[in-house]
């Protein structure tokens, strides 16, 4: 049984604060998709006026950090979610805002059953990010974080 996205929502920047430092937003969320926002802020630039790396970096793990709290947040008694591996890739310069579209990769439909057999899953989030609207959509980049569900250590 998963978390209600509105709870996600609501909780989210509280438990990860450095996504308030950055002004990240949530622009959607759902068990399938978070789509999050980095709003343009010159303090934030790079040399080349863009968003620096870091910002997008935080972005996107951001979107993706979401999107499995949704997912698997009502197990946090139990496991505590962790990235294991995240890869980027920067393909244009980003100008103006910057959106993370995240999606839940196949695999975490088994991470519980695979956690629950005494080992420890890992499952991939997808994530886009991306500037501008309709025929302005430039994607900038894309991400991929390996998620792992890190089983609690019980008192002795």
């Amino acid at each position: 049984m998963a978390l209600d996205p509105a709870l996600v929502r609501d909780s989210y920047f509280s438990m990860v604060p450095m996504t308030t430092t950055l002004g990240l937003r949530f622009e959607h969320l759902d068990l399938e998709r978070c789509v999050m926002s980095l709003p343009d802020n010159p303090n934030y630039r790079n040399h080349v006026a863009g968003p620096h790396a870091g910002a997008m970096w935080t972005l996107a793990e951001s979107a993706s950090g979401a999107l499995v709290f949704a997912n698997f947040g009502d197990l946090m008694a139990e496991v505590t979610p962790f990235p294991v591996e995240a890869t980027i890739r920067f393909l244009k310069v980003a100008f103006g805002d910057v959106t993370a579209v995240a999606t839940l990769g196949e695999g975490a439909a088994t991470a519980v059953e695979t956690m629950r057999g005494g080992t420890r899953p890992e499952f991939v989030v997808d994530i886009e990010l991306s500037t501008g609207e309709g025929e302005d959509r430039v994607v900038t980049g894309s991400m991929t974080v390996t998620w792992t569900l890190k089983l609690n250590r019980r008192p002795e």
